[in-house]
């Protein structure tokens, strides 16, 4: 056993697992796993830079991660910072806080990079189950970026591309600098149109309208907050269990439902259902319809979803 601890770095989030690792048995031992909403990413699609609060609350989140690093004993540290930071003018900025806090070089990893890493921590224990027994069409709707990936035992393709919830939020719903609330008809139809090109282009990579055939074993896996929280709603929860989430298989139908809601529904309405982060009101409507676009694009009719996914590949990656 080897006990790491592996901090995902995105547009949004932020988050931290300390475990031990057993390679030669396939299993993780948890001993904390937290999230904070940072939202590394605020203005970044549009100045190209991180901004000086956006930095400090992030600074703020490793404080503590650092914390947690030092008592619970981790002997190995790897920090992995995924799309904002790779968009950023200033990313050197944010390396030198880091460093300072964590004693440990954040690693701005490529998409690639990244879609592997989502790959192996959402598949690993996949494997042998009948309901996924796979192959697997991987999908990791984040901040900034959506990582697809496609494989069996491992990767065969895979592809990122800039569509995520913070992005598209900022880029099509914030006018005179605010939120519109709910979006109209016409901001929808942009968001759409953004995803669907990206979807035309991760194809170019990865076969996606072939690779969600049921009749073949395969699955459509989704990670990361958007389709956590698109699960939450349609399994009805009172409040947020990622027990119950995890390996949860939500059907296109529910997706669809869900999206039309938050696309209609108010901030004050949105931020009412018991299981959405305050972090992710404004943009949660964003998220739910790139995963509702790839499904009618991939013809999925479900989504298994998944709570472990890149944390869990980079904690792989040093054990």
């Amino acid at each position: 056993m080897t006990r790491v601890a592996a901090v995902d770095c995105g547009t949004n989030s932020i988050r931290l697992l300390v475990a031990d690792a057993d390679p030669a048995t396939g299993e993780l031992i948890e001993f904390d796993r937290r999230m904070k909403i940072v939202r590394l990413g605020q203005g970044v699609d549009r100045t190209g830079r991180l901004a000086p609060e956006a930095l400090e609350r992030t600074f703020a989140a490793c404080r503590e991660y650092a914390e947690v690093v030092r008592e619970l004993g981790a002997e190995r540290v790897r920090f992995v910072a995924t799309s904002a930071s790779r968009d950023a003018e200033n990313r050197a900025e944010f390396v030198r806080g880091v460093v300072e806090i964590l004693g440990v070089e954040p690693e701005v990893i490529t998409g690639d990079q990244e879609a592997e890493f989502s790959f192996t921590g959402a598949t690993k224990e996949l494997t042998g189950r009948p309901q996924a027994a796979g192959p697997y069409l991987v999908v990791d709707i984040g901040g900034g970026s959506t990582e697809f990936v496609e494989g069996g035992a491992g990767v065969r393709a895979a592809r990122s591309v800039d569509i995520g919830c913070v992005r598209l939020t900022e880029r099509h719903l914030v006018v005179d600098g605010r939120i519109t609330d709910p979006p109209t008809e016409d901001q929808i139809a942009a968001i759409r149109a953004d995803v669907e090109r990206a979807l035309d282009l991760a194809e170019r990579t990865v076969p996606l309208s072939r690779a969600c055939r049921p009749a073949d074993g395969h699955a459509l896996v989704g990670l990361a907050g958007s389709v956590t929280t698109v699960a939450g709603i349609a399994l009805d929860l009172e409040e947020y269990d990622s027990s119950v989430i995890h390996h949860s298989r939500i059907t296109l139908g529910q997706v669809r439902g869900i999206t039309d809601r938050l696309l209609g529904s108010s901030h004050a309405e949105r931020a009412e259902i018991p299981v959405m982060h305050p972090g992710r009101v404004d943009v949660i409507g964003a998220g739910a319809l790139i995963l509702l676009s790839i499904m009618e694009r991939t013809g999925a009719e479900e989504v298994v979803v998944s709570e472990h996914d890149i944390l869990d590949g980079i904690a792989w990656s040093i054990a």
